[in-house]
């Protein structure tokens, strides 16, 4: 909202309040006396009234329409918000296939800050008329009294033409000065947002213990270290991007023929960085599928883990989570992530790190549901710490891209060997490299 302040007068400033605001307060004095000494009292208490009910007015209305555009403000905000939401969370949006489902929301944000909109520009005019009515009704029972008065030979014609283009004279800075104050109150409703910002939370202490392990029955798991192509095989997966050469098949089906709508709503996917939306804890969780309820939503909160600390959070289910999620945790944002997953209820499960933010306790809380939901369905788990691949069906070591090590989880582990040197000693031996491309064929 920089645009509107940069065309704003600057009414607050010395120049503003010497050249303006005092010379128009010292015309309706000189104007007051001046009808009192040279026509009569009667003149002088219609200005005098006149004056005091416009600024009167012009003050209330103003601090009543003020509500109207702080909610303005908001759902303009919002509509924004919203927008650059959608854009950075594209891939989320892609994930679960909610195009349309963005396009409502944001048009349903418009359609609310168009309204607010209407009931601020509707509050405006009603002042403007009310200002319009009380100086029409001064400059009407002015011209009344001087008829009379010329008519009775008290004042002749020529008072009356004095009269009516003193008041007009008078009436203009002092409309100015009404909308110069309108517009003083619009900054400062403008500005409540930016000044929110200084207000600082002292005495904050932080404790987090982070260790990963669990077991799920149907498992394919990537091991390496970063930069090895991990996260790039379910990017292909999912049709981030298609690869080059050669091809990814479900079910012996190239994907690459298949609209990526209907396969990424067979594809659910925990992300190593979950980013959430700017909305309720709830609605990031139906993003999983728009359609469930809130018992369904409330299921997959509990399966996740996360339902009782949401029911500890001030508003529930109804929670901002803050930009992108930043009034929750890692771990938070990460059983989020997996309730959203076992809300969706997909064929074909991608974990890319999906408990890397979590500790020990809560990751044995959310074992057995992650067993359960990935039963009976492919299930592809990326991960860094060897830990992990205790329970998996298949076990593939990644380096630069290509494949150094595969077995189950009994070939390779061996009894005299640590569980954290397996990783180097299988990206030390020396074997041909099979592309990801091929790595996906033979897998899926």
């Amino acid at each position: 909202r920089g645009s509107k302040f940069s065309s704003l007068p600057a009414p607050l400033s010395p120049s503003y309040i010497l050249f303006s605001v005092l010379p128009t307060i010292c015309d309706v004095i000189i104007a007051i006396v001046y009808f009192v000494s040279y026509f009569s009292v009667w003149f002088g208490l219609i200005v005098f009234t006149c004056m005091v009910l416009y600024l009167t007015c012009t003050v209330l209305i103003t601090e009543w329409r003020t509500k109207y555009r702080r909610e303005m403000n908001s759902e303009d905000n919002k509509a924004k918000s919203r927008a650059v939401d959608s854009l950075l969370n594209f891939e989320t949006v892609k994930v679960y296939g909610a195009e349309e489902y963005e396009v409502r929301c944001f048009q349903e944000a418009i359609l609310r800050h168009q309204h607010c909109e209407w009931k601020s520009s509707a509050s405006l005019a009603l002042l403007n008329q009310t200002q319009n009515i009380i100086i029409g009704s001064g400059l009407l029972a002015g011209s009344l009294l001087c008829a009379h008065s010329v008519s009775q030979g008290k004042l002749q014609v020529g008072d009356y033409v004095l009269f009516g283009t003193y008041i007009i004279q008078l009436y203009t800075p002092l409309n100015w000065f009404g909308t110069y104050y309108r517009l003083i109150q619009s900054s400062f409703v403008d500005m409540e947002n930016m000044l929110a910002l200084f207000t600082e939370q002292r005495e904050v202490s932080l404790k987090y213990t982070c260790q990963s392990k669990f077991r799920m029955d149907l498992v394919i798991l990537q091991v390496g270290p970063s930069g090895s192509g991990k996260s790039s095989i379910l990017r292909l997966l999912f049709r981030f991007y298609d690869p080059q050469r050669g091809s990814i098949r479900i079910d012996g089906q190239d994907i690459s023929k298949v609209r990526q709508s209907s396969l990424r709503s067979h594809i659910g996917v925990v992300p190593q960085d979950t980013v959430l939306f700017n909305d309720t804890i709830g609605n990031n969780i139906l993003y999983g599928r728009i359609s469930a309820s809130r018992e369904e939503v409330e299921r997959a909160a509990v399966a996740a883990d996360i339902h009782s600390r949401i029911l500890e959070l001030p508003q529930g289910y109804d929670t901002d989570v803050g930009e992108r999620g930043l009034k929750l945790s890692g771990g938070e944002k990460q059983r989020v992530a997996i309730a959203r997953t076992i809300l969706k209820e997909p064929r074909i499960i991608l974990l890319d790190e999906a408990t890397s933010s979590l500790d020990t306790q809560t990751e044995q809380n959310i074992q057995a549901s992650l067993t359960e939901v990935c039963s009976n369905r492919t299930t592809i788990v990326v991960a860094h710490r060897l830990s992990t691949i205790i329970g998996a069906d298949q076990i593939l070591v990644i380096h630069n891209g290509a494949i150094a090590e595969r077995g189950r989880n009994e070939l390779l582990y061996g009894e005299e060997q640590p569980c954290d040197r397996i990783v180097p000693a299988a990206l030390g031996r020396e074997r041909r490299p099979k592309t990801i491309h091929h790595l996906i064929d033979t897998v899926m």
